[in-house]
């Protein structure tokens, strides 16, 4: 098996990003999405991003798996929202981490100062993985925003 790659996604990508979107909210625990989605609306999406914002690739053998976005927040200009997803079969094998280290270092890029994600009840998979990202979570806070640290690490 290759190693995997990461991108940022273009309007191009519109289709796979919204198979894995699809392919999520399918799940008992769906974070981030309300239903199933199109390629034309995940275009949208990434149209609306514009430079401010971003959307990033995790490829295996040239096959899209999984995402993370960096959206900005209208009411705070220097705080992003950072979500990430992967299929099922792809997660806890530390490709999430990458992705959400693509989406950090375009944050930093950006001069944002603060990244938010939010958790929703009951999703210990997603409170431990930001746990794990540096996330300055408590131990269960349903529903609660939560903010990332995007200090640079040394060394």
């Amino acid at each position: 098996m290759t190693d995997p790659t990461y991108c940022q996604a273009t309007t191009d990508d519109a289709g796979v990003i919204a198979g894995i979107i699809n392919a999520i909210v399918k799940e008992p625990n769906p974070v981030g999405f309300d239903g199933e989605t199109t390629p034309e609306r995940v275009e949208t999406w990434l149209t609306r991003l514009g430079d401010a914002g971003g959307i990033f690739l995790c490829l295996l053998e040239g096959e899209a798996i999984g995402f993370s976005a960096l959206d900005f927040d209208t009411q705070q200009p220097e705080t992003s929202v950072l979500g990430v997803w992967l299929l099922p079969e792809h997660r806890r094998k530390g490709l999430g981490t990458a992705l959400a280290e693509c989406a950090l270092e375009f944050a930093r890029d950006k001069g944002y100062k603060r990244i938010r994600a939010r958790l929703p009840e009951h999703n210990q998979t997603a409170l431990s993985f930001l746990s794990g990202i540096g996330a300055l979570v408590p131990m269960y806070n349903p529903d609660t925003v939560f903010e990332l640290p995007l200090y640079e690490e040394s060394g």
